[in-house]
């Protein structure tokens, strides 16, 4: 028997159903926007995983269409819990796939043949403090995540220049990054609708992660982007996870302060003498680390708010210390030269 599948049915005919996945998010939005000859426009289809076919093929049959009604299999950014069914579903639809030419760059550097991440990963954490046994947990982690995003799709790229036509509608893309880079979000000025991804989540904050071989300043990329999706009159956003919302822009600007509040916390950390990329990690996340999962996020994301006070000027790197270790320093700002007028 099939499993029963909410479909929500919002303005402008966008069918919204969630795609399971792991805790602690469990699970996904996909979108699907049909067009007047029924064929269907898919949004992030999720990860590949046998309840995540099995959502699939019940959404099908309670839309009565066969899989040959998917003309476009539409991907917001690289993750596995947006990207992973994407080849999947292409195997048996005959869609195109679509995406960023930066987020295909960045899913071949993760999942692909030539991809370095899960070794490189690691051996990134281990240099900014983080101790062998949480190293070793998270390269296991990352290698579990392969059979979600296989097999790969055949990818084709979306012109950010150009509108793209989804489900008899024009939608302007919209590439930010910081959570990913190349990330894709759709808003139709029209309607003042935005498939946002996880560009701008409700209630929860988008993880920014910084990582070796990708973007060096992930926070500002994902700030600056906040600030040009804010100055758009939005009346609904869709998100990757939770409901669509609206209060789009104040819940972008709530995002900005919330970054601008962990640089103050991560400042007054070192405030109190050089500390290893992992004790800052430690300090500001403890209470909310139980898994690799978890801590993969953190160490990333507390990377990622250090980076940007390196930038600012507010801290600077110092070391390796004994063993390797790389450390970050409040700077003296008492001390630095005032700048030419």
């Amino acid at each position: 028997m099939m499993p029963k599948t909410d479909i929500t049915t919002w303005e402008g005919g966008i069918l919204q159903f969630s795609v399971p996945m792991a805790p602690p998010l469990r699970q996904v939005n996909s979108y699907i926007l049909p067009d007047r000859n029924g064929q269907l426009t898919v949004i992030d289809p999720g990860p590949h995983t046998p309840e995540a076919e099995a959502a699939w093929e019940a959404v099908l049959q309670e839309l009565d269409c066969s899989w040959s009604a998917i003309r476009d299999i539409v991907v917001t950014h690289h993750h596995p819990d947006h990207y992973g069914l994407a080849g999947w579903l292409q195997a048996r639809s005959g869609g195109k796939v679509w995406m960023s030419e930066r987020a295909h760059e960045e899913a071949r550097l993760t999942w692909g043949a030539e991809g370095i991440l899960n070794e490189a990963l690691p051996l990134f954490f281990l240099r900014y403090g983080m101790p062998e046994d949480w190293v070793q947990g998270i390269r296991e982690h990352l290698e579990s995540f392969l059979p979600q995003v296989t097999p790969q799709p055949e990818v084709a790229y979306i012109n950010a220049a150009e509108p793209f036509i989804m489900g008899n509608r024009k939608w302007q893309p919209l590439v930010t990054g910081g959570h990913a880079p190349g990330h894709l979000s759709f808003y139709h000025g029209g309607s003042g609708q935005i498939l946002c991804g996880d560009a701008v989540l409700p209630q929860i904050s988008p993880n920014i992660s910084l990582q070796p071989g990708s973007d060096p300043q992930p926070l500002r990329t994902f700030m600056e982007g906040l600030r040009e999706l804010r100055s758009l009159r939005v009346t609904r956003a869709f998100p990757g996870h939770r409901e669509p919302f609206t209060g789009f822009t104040e819940r972008a600007d709530s995002l900005l302060r919330h970054h601008e509040e962990r640089l103050e916390q991560a400042a007054a950390l070192l405030a109190g003498g050089p500390l290893s990329g992992f004790a800052v990690c430690e300090a500001l996340f403890r209470s909310r680390v139980s898994s690799a999962h978890q801590m993969r996020f953190a160490m990333s994301e507390a990377l990622a708010h250090l980076a940007e006070l390196v930038r600012r000027e507010r801290a600077e790197v110092t070391g390796p210390e004994p063993g390797g270790v790389t450390m970050f320093a409040a700077v003296n700002q008492a001390a630095r030269p005032a700048a030419d007028e």
